[in-house]
């Protein structure tokens, strides 16, 4: 059991299949890599009016350790291929190039920064905040990007109890609308996952993770609440980890099933100063 606890508090940092954030950071001088395949049936994007089967093929991710408390984060992806099911009257679909039964565009990326703000002790969680900034780089003409940009920042919690390792986060996010430039729409951010280690190599994984509009009346298209409900499991072979997951979408546009698969590679590489 304390074998268990131990590998489970150094390998926190690491986050497929995860979205939820925890607060340990993967320590200064250290680069995570990460990189994975997805796929969601039956996903809408309401401002386009497309629904369908999405591909991510792949999703990537580089976490940077620039001191032992703080971490440079980046994601995104190339490829993002949709196979088109319906497609309903919308506000951009005169926008939209796609003609055929499908589409593609490149994944947003995504830039933000982690900062541990206490540490873990046997009473009390560790702490920390992490803010991002979604960049426009899927174009709204493939109908499945926005050309919207987003900020937001979340509150980050984490304690390890035996084998187990719950996280909670909980912020915002200030949503561009696609209609209407100059307004943005606030949406509340979620995650609460867990990770149990079964071997000193293998561990269970899950979470519940995503956003909540506020607004009185229906959300801005675009902006709307979207949410996961993810299983899955984790193995790790020296410094690198395999992942796989399946999940649930929580509300009408978001996927009813989907999967994920991936990898994860750390390594020291460089010293800071």
């Amino acid at each position: 059991m304390l074998a268990l606890f131990a590998w489970a508090a150094s390998a926190a940092a690491q986050q497929r299949p995860l979205d939820t954030q925890d607060p340990e950071t993967i320590g200064a001088g250290r680069v995570l890599l990460e990189g994975g395949i997805s796929g969601a049936h039956n996903i809408s994007y309401p401002a386009s009016g497309f629904k369908g089967d999405l591909w991510q093929l792949p999703v990537v991710g580089v976490n940077v350790g620039i001191s032992s408390i703080a971490d440079l984060q980046i994601t995104g992806g190339p490829y993002n291929y949709m196979s088109i099911t319906s497609r309903q009257p919308a506000p951009l679909a005169g926008v939209v190039t796609a003609t055929g039964d499908s589409t593609s565009s490149v994944e947003d990326i995504t830039i933000g920064a982690k900062i541990r703000l206490l540490p873990e002790t046997g009473g009390t969680p560790s702490i920390g905040f992490r803010f991002a900034t979604r960049l426009p780089n899927a174009s709204r003409k493939s109908g499945i990007g926005q050309d919207t940009t987003d900020f937001g920042a979340s509150l980050l919690l984490a304690k390890t109890v035996q084998s187990i390792r719950v996280v909670g986060n909980f912020g915002w996010v200030s949503m561009s609308e696609p209609l209407e430039g100059t307004r943005q729409n606030d949406v509340l951010t979620y995650g609460l996952s867990f990770a149990r280690a079964v071997t000193s190599r293998t561990e269970i994984v899950g979470e519940i993770n995503g956003r909540a509009s506020v607004r009185t009346g229906a959300a801005a298209i675009g902006t709307e609440s979207r949410g996961r409900l993810k299983l899955g499991g984790r193995f790790t072979q020296g410094p690198v980890r395999f992942d796989a997951a399946i999940f649930f979408g929580l509300n009408a546009v978001d996927p009813t099933v989907g999967f994920m698969t991936g990898v994860t590679y750390v390594f020291n590489a460089f010293k800071v100063p």
